[in-house]
């Protein structure tokens, strides 16, 4: 693509990609994360404190092809090296000279018009690296040069000096992310109501529940601690483990794993319990093959899906959705050519770009001497 500094259609296009990043990650000072229960994934810090502000990072696994989201219509060679899945520009949500929006993010066009959604261009690793897992790896450490493997999310939440188990839950997969390994304790379930002890009634597992205590409780080892950490936390998520209370304010999500994660994070952000961050994992972003372009193929209805359930989520939350923001990311992106009438060429692993539902969006950030060339 062209490295020319011009205007994306705001004001602020030159504002600093890493001073806004910054500033969203600033509010999530919190509790951490993982465990062994669990299968979409949601993974949650808390705080001690109630009634604060809450950061949703959704990652988009696979490697997403920014290109075809936000889209630089506004660029001479964008078509030129996507002849087949170029997207015209007359059919554009949102257009500014450089950039417009895929048109499956109809939902969330009032967003955009209301500076709640943007998005940030242009981001990601000096060096690319093909491997998918990789680049995850280097993206969720966050701390290039060092040899230990702690997350970026583990680092937040260890500097807070909070250790319940019960300020940090994980949604969906079992297996945490990079971002979440390390020495502050988590706990994982597949859904809120797993947070409980094994048993079928609630006799059964009050039965379990003393076995464990009196072959455990005065166990002062690792394993001790952390069936005292397991107790302790199914005592306290409980009454939010077995309610199940529908979505408020009319919203309604769309069938599929990430409406149904997004919808308990919202259950857990009106508990109120002191959820400072959550992560999210949707999957198949991956397209080698059938990318298409704004009425064909397997991206329009992706990304529908996404623009559906996000604008769902912020109705479920209602006035609450003020102190949430959610951030997206993709470990990769697709390179500008395309290798068929159907697909871009395989992705360069690395970090891509992000779409923010905030208060000071309404806008994309990110063309200028960053913006990559073919």
């Amino acid at each position: 693509m062209t490295t020319d500094d011009s205007d994306c259609g705001c004001s602020d296009s030159r504002g600093s990609r890493r001073t806004f990043l910054k500033g969203l990650t600033a509010s999530a000072g919190a509790g951490v994360v993982t465990s062994m229960v669990g299968d979409v994934f949601t993974q949650t810090s808390f705080a001690a404190e109630t009634g604060g502000n809450v950061l949703v990072v959704l990652s988009l696994r696979g490697g997403c092809d920014g290109l075809s989201l936000v889209v630089p219509h506004g660029d001479p060679a964008y078509a030129a090296l996507r002849p087949g899945i170029a997207l015209p520009t007359g059919s554009l949500l949102e257009k500014g000279p450089l950039f417009g929006l895929h048109p499956s993010f109809a939902p969330l066009a009032p967003m955009w018009r209301a500076g709640r959604f943007g998005a940030v261009q242009a981001v990601g690793t000096p060096a690319p690296d093909r491997s998918h897992f990789s680049a995850m790896e280097k993206g969720e450490d966050a701390d290039a040069g060092s040899s230990a493997r702690v997350g970026w999310i583990n680092r937040m939440v260890g500097l807070t000096g909070v250790g319940e188990p019960n300020d940090a839950v994980q949604l969906g997969y079992s297996m945490a992310p990079t971002a979440l390994v390390g020495p502050a304790p988590t706990i994982a379930v597949s859904q809120l109501r797993d947070i409980a002890l094994p048993g079928g009634d609630a006799a059964e597992r009050r039965r379990f529940r003393s076995s464990l205590q009196t072959m455990w409780g005065a166990n002062t080892s690792l394993m001790g601690h952390g069936m005292a950490s397991t107790i302790a936390t199914t005592d306290r998520l409980g009454p939010l483990a077995q309610a199940d209370d529908p979505p408020q304010n009319g919203a309604a999500y769309p069938d599929g794993s990430l409406g149904s994660t997004l919808r308990q994070t919202a259950r857990l952000i009106r508990a109120d319990v002191g959820t400072q961050v959550v992560t999210v994992d949707h999957g198949s972003w991956d397209h080698h093959t059938d990318l298409g372009t704004s009425d064909w193929g397997e991206l329009q209805w992706m990304v529908r899906e996404l623009a559906q359930t996000l604008a769902a989520f912020y109705v479920d939350l209602g006035a609450l959705g003020d102190k949430v923001t959610v951030v997206t990311i993709s470990e990769s992106v697709a390179r500008p050519e395309r290798t068929a009438t159907t697909a871009p060429t395989t992705a360069t692993a690395t970090r891509c770009c992000c779409w923010v539902a905030a208060s000071s969006a309404g806008r994309c950030t990110g063309s200028g001497p960053a913006w990559p060339t073919a």
